[in-house]
């Protein structure tokens, strides 16, 4: 049975991937230093080894033992990238490096890592939404969390070698249900706003695109790279995307698959908000090395979600703990009143 050392396996989407790993038949070490709790592993607790600690600080027992490893920790959206860029950087491009050196100097082959289609943006601007981007397109990263995935992607291809396989799976903006739940994503933003709000609102009319992919999918796109021959994916980069739609088409969508499910809600446009960002990729070469293709409709993940959050745990839908920029904010502003007050309780 091979084992996995899962960095960040209790997240949003390491928590999918998690259950993936385990039914598949891998043993599962999951590293995670528990920032957002421990419910995204709540239910499979009894049949992996979790290990808490910072993926910048790993000792040699962590990879004891360890045929793969995969690396979905860090920093995973812009706002809280730009609210620290240094524990930013440090985690998605320097705890990469450290990781992947570790893999090395323990004989460990395969390493996988969650980087992100955001290093494609090319803000809202008219040739935006006539250029579809691939592996092969010359980017050049400006904001903190593409530049910091994209320096990760950098150390893992300069490191390749007849003893070490890295590969790079640039994921689309994801969507759909956790357990450790995510509302910060623009899919579950829609849903959640129209099940507790009734409305649902685009920024910028809806104007730019993104490339989207089901979580679900997202780790079965995981599975996939670490079962592939080595030969087909060492060194390589992967773009994963279900599709590429505007935010006012994806809206659309999501606006019909939830009134199917008995969930009205309303559209509104606001083109009061800039700071946005715009991309569409190809994801063929994913398709065409391993055969594997997202499958999980947004209709199918919104009706999925409709369900799902019935249970009363995801239903205060505004809690911090749901939205990383406002929960980071919140655990950061506790650690300063504790470092002058000490332990609430003994």
């Amino acid at each position: 049975m091979k084992k996995v050392l899962l960095v960040g396996g209790a997240g949003y989407l390491g928590s999918i991937l998690v259950d993936e790993l385990l039914t598949r038949g891998y043993a599962v070490r999951v590293l995670d230093r528990l920032f957002f709790g421990d419910s995204g592993i709540e239910a499979n607790k009894d049949r992996i080894e979790l290990i808490v600690t910072d993926m910048r600080d790993t000792s040699e027992e962590v990879f004891e033992d360890v045929s793969i490893v995969i690396n979905v920790g860090g920093f995973s959206n812009d706002p809280t990238a730009e609210f620290n860029p240094q524990a930013n950087f440090e985690m998605n491009a320097t705890a990469t490096r450290l990781l992947a050196e570790s893999c090395i100097k323990y004989g460990i082959k395969r390493f996988l890592f969650a980087s992100s289609c955001s290093i494609y943006d090319l803000g809202v601007n008219p040739k935006s939404g006539d250029i579809v981007q691939d592996e092969t397109t010359e980017v050049s990263p400006k904001a903190s969390y593409a530049l910091s995935k994209f320096t990760g992607e950098r150390h893992l291809l300069e490191m390749t070698n007849d003893k070490f396989c890295p590969v790079i799976l640039r994921m689309g903006t994801l969507f759909g249900f956790s357990p450790r739940m995510r509302y910060d994503l623009v899919v579950n933003t829609f849903v959640k706003d129209a099940i507790s709000k009734g409305v649902m609102t685009m920024h910028y009319g809806g104007e730019m695109w993104r490339p989207l992919v089901d979580v679900h999918d997202a780790a079965r796109a995981f599975i996939s790279l670490i079962e592939a021959d080595e030969k087909l994916v060492k060194g390589q980069i992967f773009n994963l995307v279900y599709k590429n739609l505007r935010i006012s088409e994806l809206a659309l969508r999501v606006q019909n698959a939830l009134a199917q499910a008995g969930v009205k809600a309303e559209l509104h446009a606001d083109y009061s908000y800039s700071g946005v960002r715009s991309y569409r990729v190809s994801g063929e070469k994913l398709c065409n090395t391993t055969g594997f293709q997202p499958i999980i409709s947004i209709e199918e993940s919104v009706t999925d979600m409709v369900e799902k959050l019935k249970d009363p745990k995801y239903s205060d839908y505004e809690h911090p703990m749901f939205y990383n920029i406002k929960w980071v904010k919140l655990l950061d502003e506790m650690n300063r009143i504790l470092t002058y007050t000490g332990r609430l309780f003994n």
